[in-house]
């Protein structure tokens, strides 16, 4: 499955030092893990998750399941040896955190080589640089890091974000412009599924492809909240049979449940149908 058609709805976090957990892990709905050496592992097991790591990925047994390693910062004891390990894990990509600039990406790619990067976006001068980081060569993702991001902002917390949309939405629009990925941050609260719900549903609005999530109980509001509905798919077909059946009476628009339906309706119509595909591979492969 390529990059471009790949299903993100849940990106699950795995700490990497953890052997259950890795071992869980193959079996869960999750669309992508990111398999993480950095918050989720003690100073204390740094060194040790790098081999428990390798050893899970060369166990194999996750999947389709897009495979992302995070590494530590290269500005900390950990960072170098994470990414010169993760260069050989087999890894579908490596997430740097608390990327500034492109210069950045630069750095990790002198270590990993041709190794696909997904970056951190969780600092006030990540979002000012946002189109830039977005537009390397190497990136294929971005991730928010709105916890790190709300720390450094100093704002309050609030169900609907607001203190936070300019960051949000200054990283989505560089990650359409460059066609990447774009995944939300994570919701803390994890045995809150209404509040876990509104909040992909938010995202999903605003243009992510999924969401981080903290904990399996997860999976299924994000997956269910970032596929098409059923709804969503029935009016997709319908658009697109209705503008066939135009086309070949000579007519450049359609119109079905009293809205006109014109190319680029049609466009996301057919984008939909194409995610519900995906989604459907992804669960057999």
């Amino acid at each position: 499955m390529s990059d471009a058609t790949r299903p993100l709805r849940s990106v699950l976090y795995i700490p990497g030092s953890k052997t259950r957990a890795l071992d869980k892990a193959r079996g869960l709905p999750a669309d992508a893990i990111i398999f993480d050496l950095e918050d989720a592992v003690t100073p204390e097991e740094k060194i040790a998750a790098r081999t428990t790591l390798a050893d899970a990925l060369a166990t194999g047994g996750y999947g389709a399941r897009l495979k992302v390693v995070r590494i530590n910062g290269l500005d900390t004891p950990w960072g170098n040896d994470d990414a010169a390990a993760v260069a050989k894990m087999g890894a579908d990509a490596v997430l740097l955190p608390k990327v500034d600039c492109p210069a950045d990406l630069d750095a990790l790619a002198q270590v990993t080589g041709g190794l696909p990067i997904w970056a951190m976006m969780e600092t006030p001068r990540s979002m000012l640089n946002a189109p830039a980081i977005a537009a390397h060569r190497l990136l294929s993702g971005m991730v928010m890091g709105t916890n790190d991001l709300a720390k450094d902002l100093q704002v309050r917390y609030r169900s609907d974000r607001l203190p936070l949309m300019t960051g949000l939405g200054l990283c989505v629009l560089a990650a359409k412009a460059e066609n990447i990925a774009i995944i939300d941050g994570v919701y803390n609260a994890f045995k809150d599924e209404d509040g876990l719900r509104a909040e992909c549903e938010q995202g999903r609005d605003m243009g992510f492809d999924g969401k981080t999530l903290i904990h399996p109980a997860q999976l299924e509001i994000a997956n269910q909240a970032f596929s098409p509905s059923d709804a969503e798919v029935d009016l997709a077909r319908r658009q697109i049979a209705a503008f066939d059946t135009a086309s070949a009476e000579g007519q450049g628009v359609a119109v079905v449940d009293g809205r006109i339906v014109e190319n680029l309706h049609v466009a996301s119509a057919r984008e939909t149908l194409a995610k519900l595909e995906a989604i459907a591979r992804l669960s057999t492969e």
